[in-house]
């Protein structure tokens, strides 16, 4: 071989090391571009009126932070909170840690933290002392509460969005669209190795997988039912534990006898072995409790199997039988099928259910995000939704299943199935993470030059 021949193949080695080195070191820049389903027309933590969902807590927590935080396990771990601890009279002290500013260059100090946990909790007793706030509370999981992305400590001033301490701040913000962010150069935690990050929202499922084949997105949404094909054609999907419930929910509670017998029997009627093969390609855990088994503990001792004999038993004891109209998401086709299937479940059990698209309807399929991976603070959003107050925490499994039958008692809801949030990325994006509660977190993620898209 030539001298020359030598020569090519050493930088041809050294070229490729680079590359290499570029593929898997971190680095600096680029933009990452998320689509979600989700629009949320507003960025305050706090605001109520905005539905929950995994990408709207997503955006949370590139914006704002949290007194604690949990790590990948669920562990409490410290945030803007450096310390706390219990005092007596059920009184929490949370030693704010020092240096931290807002987006908007206003130093984070105790009056600031306070004023944001009382806007998010009007009933919480929250004061200052020196730099610490202290919180009065009996409540077993205010820690785990104040975790929670709704709870994320900003900085509000009228006409302008929220200023938080995140990773990232706001530069365009154009509601239930489009939202610009930018890496914070000075965050406490760091700088992150993005540049920015911009998220196109409201789109549907399959226009975000467009937008991934046509390199026009880094990051989307996975719909659970299609998590296994994508994974079999060699994409990785990243997948929480379920955390999602799938039901039946009734917009009033039952006005008589008889329409209680006609909701069991409904309960009774639907076959989710088939639905879950089917429909949702082997996706999702069949489910007839609030609360998925890996959070309860006992989630296995509410039968999912559909039993006609009992339904039509229940049914036949009413003489006269309305016709319900179930409410679904027109822009979900799968919610479509799943509505469809269920109707022809009930019509098995002699019930009669008319789907619709209308914002009005008897019940509607509806999914709720779990707001946690406390079993206590998931089981109280599920009440909210119910109707019902808040249970008393505590530590005893009996009391959580007690709470939660008494939830189901009201025949308000009929669980269906836990499905779990699913993310897919493309090539060029590194080291974004799924977390617990099914958000996504780009606070450590970076493009890689080498893989990205020309």
């Amino acid at each position: 071989m030539r001298l020359f021949d030598w020569r090519w193949l050493v930088v041809s080695s050294l070229l490729a090391g680079v590359l290499a080195n570029a593929e898997t070191r971190p680095q600096y820049g680029g933009t990452a571009h998320v689509a979600m389903r989700a629009a949320p027309a507003s960025l305050d933590p706090a605001d109520n009126s905005q539905p929950d969902s995994f990408a709207r807590r997503s955006v949370m927590r590139m914006i704002f932070d949290t007194l604690v935080t949990t790590d990948e396990s669920g562990r409490l771990q410290a945030s803007l909170a450096a310390s706390w601890q219990l005092l007596p009279g059920n009184r929490w002290q949370f030693r704010l840690r020092h240096g931290v500013k807002f987006h908007d260059g206003t130093p984070l100090n105790a009056e600031n933290v306070a004023a944001s946990l009382r806007t998010a909790n009007s009933t919480w007793s929250v004061r200052t002392d020196g730099d610490s706030v202290v919180i009065e509370s009996a409540n077993a999981t205010l820690l785990a509460d104040l975790a929670l992305a709704r709870n994320a400590i900003a900085k509000r001033d009228a006409g302008s969005s929220p200023s938080g301490t995140g990773p990232f701040h706001i530069v365009d913000w154009q509601p239930g669209k489009r939202l610009l962010l930018a890496a914070e150069e000075n965050c406490w935690r760091g700088r992150p190795f993005l540049g920015g990050v911009e998220i196109e929202m409201g789109k549907s499922y399959r226009d975000q997988m467009i937008a991934l084949e046509l390199g026009k997105a880094d990051l989307v949404e996975v719909a659970a039912e299609q998590a296994r094909r994508l994974a079999e054609e060699g994409r990785t999907v990243a997948s929480s534990a379920p955390m999602e419930l799938l039901a039946l929910l009734f917009m009033r509670d039952p006005a008589s006898t008889d329409e209680k017998l006609l909701r069991e029997a409904l309960a009774l009627s639907v076959e989710r072995g088939s639905i879950r093969s089917v429909l949702l390609q082997g996706a999702g855990q069949p489910a007839a409790s609030i609360l998925p088994n890996w959070i309860s503990g006992y989630g296995f001792v509410f039968p999912t199997d559909a039993d006609l004999p009992r339904a039509r038993h229940a049914r036949e004891q009413v003489r006269s039988i309305p016709t319900w109209t179930v409410g679904y998401d027109s822009s979900d086709p799968v919610e479509r099928l799943l509505t469809e299937r269920i109707a022809l479940n009930a019509r098995d059990a002699g019930l009669s259910l008319q789907p619709t698209t209308a914002t009005t309807a008897d019940l509607r399929l509806v999914r709720i995000p779990l707001a946690s991976t406390d079993p206590w603070i998931a089981l109280a959003n599920i009440r909210a939704i119910v109707g019902m107050s808040a249970p008393k925490s505590g530590t005893a499994v009996d009391d959580l299943y007690a709470a939660e039958q008494a939830a189901l008692a009201t025949q308000r809801l009929i669980p269906l199935f836990h499905l779990s949030a699913a993310c897919t990325a493309g090539a060029s994006l590194k080291n974004w993470t799924l977390r617990p509660d099914g958000s996504w977190s780009l606070a450590d993620a970076w493009i890689s030059i080498a893989s990205a898209k020309p």
